[in-house]
């Protein structure tokens, strides 16, 4: 037994209407700029990779902790300046799934909330996104753990 009502015929009939006045969605053009433009930002970090290996000598595994900040830094004052938003409208989910969509998230809601003060304005609103990746990433990382503890590590470890 379902718990949705059935719709009245208005409700019905406003349904048609604004299924018809929808603009429709191109979806393989935002598919394509979406793969173009998070893969882009992936080149942007291994270059950032390989110019860290390089020019400071780290290795491949130590890499990847400056990688990752300096494309946080770049995404903060992206996001601060206007630009990032501006290329996520125009991007799509490319720019959200890398971790600069993330830092994108965080930084817009400490700017957005910023007059409602450090601690309550932005710490607060900040971290509701936050708060939420950290928790699931970490009971994500628990369940591969326990996976790994199970079936082992490849290569025989």
């Amino acid at each position: 037994m379902s718990d949705k009502k059935k719709p009245t015929p208005e409700q019905k009939k406003y349904q048609k209407l604004a299924k018809n006045i929808e603009p429709k969605r191109p979806v393989f053009r935002n598919v394509i700029l979406a793969f173009l433009v998070g893969g882009f930002i992936c080149v942007i970090g291994q270059a950032l990779t390989m110019m860290y290996m390089k020019v400071f000598d780290f290795t491949k595994e130590t890499a990847g902790n400056p990688t990752v900040a300096t494309l946080v830094l770049i995404s903060v004052i992206l996001t601060s300046l206007g630009v990032y938003d501006k290329m996520a409208q125009w991007a799509g989910a490319g720019t959200a799934v890398p971790v600069t969509g993330f830092a994108n998230s965080m930084c817009s809601a400490a700017l957005e909330h910023r007059s409602e003060g450090l601690v309550l304005g932005v710490g607060g609103n900040m971290f509701k996104l936050a708060g939420s990746v950290i928790v699931f990433g970490t009971v994500a990382a628990f369940f591969v753990g326990i996976c790994q503890l199970i079936f082992g590590t490849p290569g025989g470890h």
